[in-house]
């Protein structure tokens, strides 16, 4: 029997990428979206859902289970982020942002986690600016958010060490996906001391390394272009 991922953000960008590697690994894969459409691969199974519903974690896995029998790997990379001063954000942007990043992964991780075996394996997308901010990209709620779930992996590396199952985090600088338009991507590859932007192949690669690498735990893998190191 194959192993088993859940994929959350996976109808584009990274997600995309994301499913295609971990097809490459050989797992069946669970793949969620709001808006994602069926996959023409038997191995792939299409879960739609606003993950901000707890309703949608419990049927992410119970999907899982009825389909392909476990589940291994959690991959939390479904997001938002909104770049504006502090004082712009509305309460809905903060409860959006709060709804998306922090109740998603606690509604999807929370009940994978209570059918995984020794060997699962959680790793949450998150971002350079939760621990490199930059007066350029004011970026308060992803400080909180994806910040806090930096903090929240290293906990639960530790809390479900002796249980096998670890945590991980990547942290990418500015990825070229859909979602930046072709004319912000000379701002955003001088953010990156190396003068440009990642690809969507450097984030699936450092996480299927996670996915293999498995000594590692508690781990903030940056994906930044130098960020990380200095300006």
């Amino acid at each position: 029997m194959s192993k088993v991922v859940i994929i959350t953000g996976a109808s584009q960008g990274i997600g995309a990428g994301l499913v295609e590697a971990y097809r490459k690994l050989g797992y069946s894969v669970v793949a969620n979206s709001r808006n994602i459409t069926p996959s023409n691969d038997p191995q792939v199974l299409a879960v739609p859902g606003d993950i901000s519903d707890p309703a949608v974690g419990q049927r992410l896995v119970d999907e899982a289970l009825a389909k392909f029998g476990r589940v291994d790997t959690v991959i939390n990379n479904a997001g938002i982020f909104t770049a504006k001063p502090f004082t712009d954000y509305t309460a809905e942007d903060y409860a959006q942002n709060i709804a998306i990043n922090v109740n998603g992964f606690f509604n999807v991780t929370q009940p994978a986690l209570k059918v995984m075996q020794r060997g699962g394996h959680v790793v949450t997308i998150s971002t350079n600016f939760a621990e490199n901010p930059d007066r350029r990209v004011p970026s308060f709620t992803a400080a909180l958010t994806k910040g806090g779930l930096n903090a929240a992996t290293l906990s639960l590396a530790i809390e479900y060490a002796e249980a096998g199952i670890r945590f991980n985090v990547v942290a990418p600088g500015v990825i070229k996906t859909p979602m930046h338009a072709p004319e912000t991507h000379e701002f955003l590859s001088a953010l990156h001391p190396v003068g440009h932007m990642g690809e969507i192949s450097d984030i699936t690669d450092a996480v299927t390394y996670l996915e293999n690498a498995k000594f590692v735990t508690g781990e903030i893998l940056h994906v930044d272009g130098g960020t990380t190191a200095g300006k």
